[in-house]
């Protein structure tokens, strides 16, 4: 978001009366005991600005506004009565409410969206769609975790590593100093602003007896109606209280930090890192010469082996294919992030005298990069015919798809190194959302269940005990196998969801309705002892 904050302010001068010395008709201060030269004042340190606490902290937030205090209690509400049955279509109406509370605040703070806010708020809502789309709990917890970043990065409007790494803590700061914000407006409403409020009060009482009353007479006078208004309303018990009481709390909490981050957000940017010592060139290139060449010999076997040397390969180390396949590619992916770590260190470092010491570190830099996407692409072919042998994984699928990622940043990192960088931080942390949207959409479990079922109908291999741990997203592809197979490999999903009951609609995903319904038309017919037999109930460890 935009905004009127200036930069941080700058440290007044001392009066010249301060200084020891007369001026004018100030007379001479007389010199502290001990203050002589050597003294032990000469040691102690002397503040030349602001610490950072107070160099990030952003002017006072303005008065809390009526329109955001209702929606803070509207996301409270929403919070107790839609996700005390699980997560799905009702986190999204959690958060609605939310949202309008913190834009109303922006705009009362004078802040004005930005295209990159937009991007990071549209980006957030669309990453909370996946736990209203899929079962499954992994991928719909990634993307909440990711849509608390793009949240906060839409909030704080932060644009540097320090601001797109720190933005999130954000909400912690918000959530103490909003509860004074929230009192404060609530002071300030209960004098002069009682006549503008209360009769909104008022109002909403009455309408909700209205509804209370005229609802309970429908209902009781209409079965159908009353089945309609029993499937759209929260079915909340006493027993549920303590849990309902904290999730309005939590709501309450979660609302009122976005709309006090919204009206004054900590300003991260300003936090400034400053780059550390230049190397020479000999010092700062030849370690990273020689891991080129240490790359590019590694590269060579791997495009040996890809091109055919498989069998003389297998014959010297004594692995079998597959077993070759998996020992590599762990490996692979750690020499990944190490070589990122090593390119943001070797950037902090780098020669920058002119322009002959930018050429050598973006030719040098850049070759590892490239050195790096060969590694990427080994290490994904790797994994490939490891799954070809052994089918796919949860984990498999989540580390294949890690690995894409990286391969990417370093794309981003090649590209920054020819048009400038400034924009990096938030491409990194955009490119992350997106593959965790992404990752999402595709339905992880849904394709371990396709694959392992096109494997199936192709050599007749199959894994029927890691099937009960997945979730219903795979139910669609698992419903394709013969029986009894199929009634095996769904037991455990039948299981689980028969333990869960009822579920309503704000609590369930797309993904476990599309489950309930195949197993309604098909349910689960074989018997335990059958699918005993096949190995459907075997441990296993997944790797």
């Amino acid at each position: 978001m935009s905004d009127n904050t200036g930069g941080p302010e700058q440290a007044q001068p001392e009066a010249a009366g301060n200084t020891g010395a007369t001026t004018g008709n100030s007379p001479a201060q007389p010199p502290r005991p001990g203050a002589h030269a050597g003294g032990w004042q000469a040691w102690q340190p002397q503040s030349t600005g602001p610490t950072w606490s107070t160099l990030v902290r952003s002017a006072e937030a303005a008065p809390i506004r009526t329109v955001t205090l209702v929606a803070v209690l509207a996301t409270g509400l929403a919070a107790a009565l839609l996700l005390g049955d699980g997560m799905g279509p009702g986190l999204l109406l959690v958060v609605v409410p939310a949202v309008v509370g913190a834009y109303v605040a922006a705009r009362a703070a004078g802040r004005g969206a930005r295209p990159w806010t937009l991007a990071w708020a549209i980006g957030c809502l669309a990453l909370l769609v996946i736990p209203a789309l899929r079962d499954s709990a992994w991928p719909a917890a990634l993307a909440i975790l990711a849509a608390v970043l793009l949240g906060a990065l839409a909030l704080h409007g932060s644009r540097t590593w320090p601001g797109v790494l720190l933005a999130p803590l954000g909400f912690l700061d918000s959530a103490v100093s909003g509860v004074a914000w929230l009192l404060k407006g609530l002071r300030a409403r209960g004098g002069a602003g009682k006549d503008r409020w209360l009769p909104v009060a008022k109002a909403t009482v009455v309408a909700l007896v209205l509804l209370v009353l005229f609802g309970a007479l429908f209902a009781s006078a209409d079965a159908a109606f009353a089945d309609l208004l029993g499937g759209l309303m929260p079915d909340v018990s006493v027993e549920d209280g303590p849990i309902r009481f904290m999730l309005f709390v939590l709501g309450v909490f979660l609302a009122l930090a976005a709309a006090r981050t919204a009206a004054a957000p900590l300003r991260w940017d300003r936090i400034t890192v400053s780059p550390g010592k230049p190397r020479s060139r000999v010092e700062w290139a030849l370690p990273l010469v020689v891991l080129n060449l240490l790359f590019a010999g590694f590269n060579a076997v791997q495009l040996a082996v890809l091109f055919g040397g498989y069998r003389k390969v297998l014959e010297s180390t004594g692995l079998g294919y597959a077993e070759y396949a998996r020992q590599g590619f762990w490996q692979l992916l750690w020499a990944t992030l190490l070589t990122l770590v090593v390119i943001a260190l070797a950037l902090r470092w780098a020669p920058r005298a002119g322009a002959g010491d930018r050429r050598l570190v973006r030719a040098v830099l850049g070759v590892l990069c490239v050195m790096t996407l060969v590694v990427v692409a080994s290490a994904l072919r790797r994994m490939d015919l490891y799954v070809e042998e052994y089918g796919l994984t949860r984990l498999r699928v989540s580390v294949a798809a890690m690995e894409l990622w990286l391969g990417l940043v370093i794309v981003l990192i090649m590209v920054a190194g020819l048009f400038g960088a400034r924009w990096l931080p938030r491409a990194v942390a955009g490119s992350a959302a997106a593959a965790v949207l992404v990752f999402g959409l595709m339905s992880p479990d849904g394709m371990v269940a396709e694959r392992n079922v096109a494997r199936y109908e192709a050599d007749a291999k199959i894994d029927l005990a890691y099937f009960q741990s997945l979730s219903a997203d795979a139910v669609p592809a698992l419903d394709r196998l013969p029986e009894p197979q199929r009634s095996c490999a769904l037991r455990g999903i039948n299981d689980e969801m028969s333990r869960a009951g009822d579920v309503p609609w704000y609590a369930m995903s797309l993904g476990e309705y599309r489950a309930r319904r195949i197993l309604e038309e098909r349910p689960v017919t074989a018997s335990y002892e059958v699918c005993s037999r096949l190995g459907a109930f075997g441990s296993r460890t997944e790797y």
